[in-house]
């Protein structure tokens, strides 16, 4: 297949990497803190960790899980915390020590919880005093034997942190009373894990280092197997995308961490590219507190920004944002979801930054696409990163020309290994020669620019005419009394299905007709909402993607 993408690829970017320039991501981790020791690696409420701290803390850790609990490579470790200084702790401490890391949304519910637990077999846990209850629920249906607990101040420092845990405890009383029999905090572990030997493990690239668990908005949760191989590969594949940006920006970069690092996007993109960069990543524990997140915004000069179109969106719309001093700021990044034009523009005009979009999946580690740094917001996905093939091929799997619509395929060493204990599941999406279905519609132009059209699953019939939520949302989130938009197929008896949208209003006067009225000029007939609800917030996951599937749910009974 003719790569095509090359024409427009950045200079100085090889085209190819080596995806095992590193065996292992403990490999990358101890290149990293030997190089930057004195640096600031993370901050949390205040609260400074180094690379040399880090690298201290985890090798405790990693002790701990070996010598204490017992645990040998290849068992799996459940996370189940948001964004604190505990959290690359323990994946750089469990990694160290050879083990699989299960990243696990804390808020879960014991449902949700007790099947990632189930299905990935964990046997260990280390898990946030918020969430604490919720295992407790579930826990004597699983394999776990070692409970780690802890407070989200506890890393903090005094005084601060014994007062973030009071005021969490026992002023908002967030931490539900909770029993865990033999459980351990987390502090005691590393405590115990500096007076025991941590021994090397020999990793090797094919071994597991994550199952990151996906598809559970749209059914039962799948654990995708991210090898060491393909972690490491995604890592170099952005740092080499990076390299021209680097040399024009020497020194340490300060990195905004809003989105999860349990999440795939934050966990490649904020923590290991740029460990491995030696930046500096400003964790922000409740992004959703968006007076209290500008506000710390405003206390660094950040450089590098990752978030999704509805954490921008939000941004924007948050009283003060538009003071900060945005001089440092020279790259900023979308993913996890669509971004739409005209968040792309507001950002450039606050920020004086361009908002980039970058486009992958769980199962691809995630990044395969990405825009060149300098090209300003063009509705791509950008281009294949360096060793990654992008294909648009038809529901039999046969390529399409440049230009046509269909399914994207990826094949690169960053895509997974398969899905746990899910031979059925991995076959329906796994094509020959390593290519994978990633569900999401797109074309690709002459230049080797790839759009997504939507996901395959979301995209509405209309009388037998394709029509795309994205394209729709964009549109009428260009309204001035719009603040949100998501829109879905509702049944029609006349269509088959039309096209609904549920609006969050920014101009209270918003009427259903003013959305109408205003789809009307850039969408044909068939495109325009039939159907308009208003609501005073969307659903979303916890990194902030809009759940359409319970926007469908919520839908009035067909007439």
């Amino acid at each position: 297949m003719e790569k095509i993408w090359l024409k427009s690829y950045p200079v100085g970017i090889p085209a190819e990497i080596d995806p095992e320039g590193f065996s292992s991501l403990a490999a990358v981790f101890e290149h990293a803190v030997s190089r930057f020791p004195d640096r600031v690696a993370y901050t949390n409420f205040g609260r400074d960790l180094t690379f040399g701290q880090l690298d201290a803390k985890s090798r405790a850790f990693a002790a701990w899980l070996q010598r204490e609990a017992g645990l040998c490579k290849g068992d799996r470790i459940a996370l189940m915390m948001p964004n604190i200084l505990q959290y690359p702790i323990a994946m750089y401490g469990a990694l160290r020590a050879g083990l699989v890391v299960v990243n696990t949304n804390p808020l879960y519910t014991a449902r949700e919880l007790e099947h990632q637990l189930k299905d990935s077999g964990a046997k260990a846990i280390v898990v946030y005093e918020q969430a604490a209850h919720v295992l407790e629920h579930c826990i004597r249906h699983t394999d776990i034997e070692h409970v780690l607990v802890t407070g989200v101040g506890d890393l903090v420092g005094f005084p601060q942190g014994p007062l973030i845990n009071f005021v969490i405890r026992h002023v908002h009383k967030h931490v539900a009373p909770f029993a865990l029999p033999g459980s351990t905090r987390f502090t005691d572990a590393l405590e115990q894990g500096k007076w025991v030997n941590f021994e090397s493990v020999d990793l090797r690239p094919s071994d597991l280092a994550f199952l990151q668990y996906t598809g559970g908005t749209t059914g039962v949760s799948k654990g995708a197997m991210l090898t060491h191989r393909n972690m490491v590969a995604n890592t170099i594949q952005t740092h080499v995308w990076l390299k021209d940006f680097l040399k024009d920006h020497s020194g340490q970069q300060v990195v905004v961490g809003a989105l999860p690092l349990y999440h795939i996007f934050a966990l490649t993109a904020i923590s290991l590219v740029w460990l491995h960069e030696g930046g500096k990543v400003l964790l922000i524990t409740n992004p959703r507190d968006m007076p209290k997140f500008v506000a710390e915004l405003k206390k660094h000069r950040v450089t590098i920004f990752y978030g999704v179109n509805t954490l921008f969106n939000g941004l924007l719309h948050t009283d003060g944002f538009e003071t900060i001093d945005f001089s440092g700021l020279v790259s900023t990044v979308a993913g996890g979801m669509a971004l739409q034009g005209a968040v792309a523009e507001r950002w450039k005009a606050v920020t004086g930054c361009i908002l980039s979009q970058g486009w992958g999946l769980t199962e691809t580690s995630p990044v395969a696409t990405t825009n060149p740094r300098g090209v300003d917001f063009n509705h791509s996905i950008g281009l294949p990163m360096p060793s990654t093939d992008i294909s648009i091929r038809d529901d039999v799997g046969a390529e399409l020309p440049v230009g046509q619509v269909g399914e994207i395929c990826v094949r690169g060493p960053q895509v997974m290994a398969g899905y746990w204990n899910r031979p059925d599941e991995t076959a329906a999406v796994m094509l020959s020669d390593g290519w994978l279905r990633t569900g999401d519609i797109g074309r690709m132009d002459a230049q080797g620019f790839v759009y997504i059209e939507d996901r395959k699953k979301d995209m509405i019939l209309v009388s037998g005419f394709n029509v795309y939520p994205n394209e729709v949302e964009g549109v009428i989130a260009r309204h001035p009394g719009v603040l949100e938009v998501a829109a879905i197929a509702q049944p029609d008896e006349r269509s088959g299905e039309c096209v609904a949208v549920f609006v969050v209003r920014k101009d209270p006067a918003l009427t259903a007709e003013d959305v109408i009225e205003f789809s009307r000029r850039d969408l044909t007939n068939y495109k325009v909402p039939r159907h308009v609800y208003f609501r005073d917030e969307l659903p979303k996951t916890n990194v902030g993607k809009i759940l359409r599937r319970s926007l469908r749910d919520a839908l009035p009974p067909a007439l």
